[in-house]
C-alpha cells in the first residue's frame, strides 16, 4: 500500500503522463490506476485509522462540495465534483493510513523533495535554452514552467517552497546524503526565483520568519525577514513590482472584492463550486477567499477546520519536552553524560532521541504548512492534491506521535464545537476589512 502511494506521488509530481510527446494523454490512466491500486491494498490491510478529525471533515467538506453545485440549481455539478474530488479524499485517507511510521513518513518526504528537485533542474535547463525536455516551454518568456497542474509558475513555485523545509530537515540528519538535501535546497530555492513569482518569494520569506522566531524569538525574525524582503526587492524580479496600484495586483484585490460579494449573495453554500470563473473573468487568486465564494460559510468552516487541525497539530508537537523526556534528561546530567540530540540537550535514552527526531519532523512539516499557506493565500489552490497529501503526511506523524507519547493532545470536534464557526467568521471579517483596506490604500 504505501509503495503504491509513492508511485502515485511520483505520477503526481513527475507527471509523465502528462508529457506533449505523449499529446498530454498517456497511452493507459496511469494515474488513476496507482490510486486505485494503493485503494485496493489499503482495503485488505488491517492498517485503517480515522482518529484524526480530519477524516471526517474532509469528508464532510467533500459533501459541501457538491451541495454548492445542488443549491444553486446544478445538479451535475455535484457529479462532477464526484469525480474531481473524491481521489483527493482517497489520496488523503490511504497516505495517512500508509505512513504508519516515522521512517515511512521521512520517505514520502523524501519523495517530495527529489521530485520537486526534478522538477526545478527541468526549470534550470528550461530557463538556459527556452525548453525543458518536456517540450514546454517558458511563460511569458521569462518564467520557468512545468506540465499538468504545474503549468502555472506560481503552482511550481508553490511545490518548491513547500518541499524546501523538508529538504532542510533531511539535510540536517548527517551521514553523505545530507549533501544531497543540501543541493537539493540549494535547486528549490534558485528553482523559487526562476518562476518569478512573488507570492512564492513571499512564502519562503515567511518559512524563513518562521523558522527564526521558532529559534530565535519574534524580534531577531523580524529584522532578518525585513532585511532579506529587501534583498529580494532588489534583485532583478517582479518583486520590483509589488504594489497594490500594479495592474496584477490591483486585479487580484478586485476579484477578492468580487468573491466577497458572491459570498454576500449566497452566504450558506455559496455559488458553486467550480463557478468562481463562470461569474468574473479571472479566478480568485486567492485559496481562503475561492472556498469562501464558491461553498459559502458552511464549506468555509468546514475548510478551516480542516486547515486549523493540521497546524494545531505541529503546533502541539514542537512543543516542550513532555515530563518523561525531562525526566529522562534530568537523569543524564546527574549522571555526567555527555548531550546529545539535535537541541544540543543531555540525553541518552532513546525515548529522548526518539522525541527530538519526532520535533524536527513536525517542526518540517509546520514550516511546509506556513509557506504553502502564504503562497495560497495569493493563489486559488484550495483543492489541489498536494495540499491533501501534505496534509495526509501531518496526520500520519501526529497519530504515530501520539503513539509514542500519550501526553499529546487528542484533538476530536466534539472540543471544537464553538472554535471553528468563530474562527470563520473572523476570518471573513479579516477577508473584509483587508480587501477594503488595500482598495482605499490603491486609490
Amino acid at each position: 500500500m504505501f509503495l503504491a502511494m509513492l508511485g502515485y506521488m511520483l505520477l503526481v509530481l513527475i507527471r509523465p503522463q502528462d508529457y506533449p510527446a505523449l499529446g498530454g494523454e498517456a497511452p493507459l490512466p496511469l494515474l488513476p490506476a496507482m490510486l486505485i491500486l494503493a485503494a485496493v491494498l489499503w482495503l485488505i490491510s488491517l492498517r485503517k485509522r480515522f482518529d484524526a478529525p480530519q477524516y471526517l471533515i474532509l469528508l464532510l467538506f467533500f459533501v459541501a462540495l457538491m451541495l454548492s453545485n445542488v443549491a444553486n440549481g446544478w445538479f451535475g455539478g455535484a457529479l462532477e465534483q464526484l469525480g474531481k474530488f473524491a481521489p483527493t479524499v482517497m489520496a488523503f485517507v490511504i497516505l495517512a493510513n500508509a505512513a504508519d511510521s516515522r521512517k515511512r513518513v521521512v520517505v514520502a518526504m523524501a519523495t517530495f523533495v527529489l521530485c520537486a528537485s526534478v522538477l526545478a533542474l527541468h526549470g534550470i535547463g528550461q530557463s538556459q535554452t527556452g525548453v525543458g525536455w518536456t517540450g514546454m516551454h517558458m511563460s511569458q518568456e521569462t518564467r520557468i514552467q512545468y506540465v499538468g497542474i504545474f503549468n502555472d509558475p506560481n503552482d511550481l513555485g508553490l511545490l518548491f517552497v513547500m518541499c524546501i523545509p523538508m529538504a532542510a530537515y533531511l539535510a540536517s540528519r548527517g551521514g553523505l546524503a545530507r549533501w544531497l538535501w543540501r543541493v537539493a535546497v540549494v535547486l528549490l530555492v534558485y528553482g523559487i526565483y526562476l518562476t518569478d513569482s512573488r507570492g512564492t518569494m513571499l512564502a519562503l520569506l515567511a518559512v524563513v520568519g518562521a523558522y527564526l522566531w521558532w529559534r530565535r524569538g519574534a524580534v531577531v525574525a523580524g529584522v532578518l525577514a525585513t532585511g532579506a524582503l529587501a534583498v529580494l526587492m532588489a534583485l532583478p524580479s517582479r518583486m520590483q513590482e509589488m504594489d497594490v496600484s500594479e495592474a496584477s495586483a490591483m486585479g487580484r484585490v478586485e476579484s477578492w472584492y468580487e468573491g466577497l460579494m458572491m459570498f454576500r449573495q449566497h452566504p450558506l453554500f455559496g455559488v458553486g463550486a467550480d463557478m468562481y470563473s463562470e461569474l468574473y473573468h479571472l479566478t480568485a487568486h486567492n485559496s481562503f477567499v475561492l472556498v469562501l465564494a464558491e461553498t459559502g460559510i458552511i464549506g468555509f468552516t468546514l475548510w478551516i477546520a480542516f486547515v486549523g487541525y493540521c497546524f494545531r497539530m505541529m503546533l502541539a508537537a514542537v512543543r516542550q519536552p513532555p515530563a518523561h523526556v525531562l525526566a529522562a534528561i534530568a537523569g543524564t546530567e546527574r549522571d555526567g553524560e555527555q548531550p546529545v540530540g539535535s537541541d544540543g540537550m543531555a540525553g541518552d535514552d532513546a525515548a529522548v532521541g526518539a522525541w527530538y527526531e519526532d520535533r524536527a519532523i513536525a517542526l518540517a512539516l509546520l514550516l511546509s504548512l506556513c509557506g504553502f499557506f502564504v503562497g495560497a493565500f495569493f493563489l486559488s489552490r484550495s483543492y489541489i492534491v498536494i495540499l491533501y497529501l501534505l496534509a495526509a503526511l501531518v496526520v500520519a506523524h501526529y497519530t504515530a506521535m501520539r503513539s509514542r507519547d500519550g501526553e499529546l493532545p487528542a484533538f476530536g470536534l466534539h472540543q471544537d464545537v464553538l472554535r471553528w464557526p468563530l474562527w470563520s467568521v473572523v476570518g471573513v471579517v479579516g477577508l473584509y476589512l483587508a480587501v477594503k483596506v488595500l482598495l482605499v490604500t490603491s486609490t
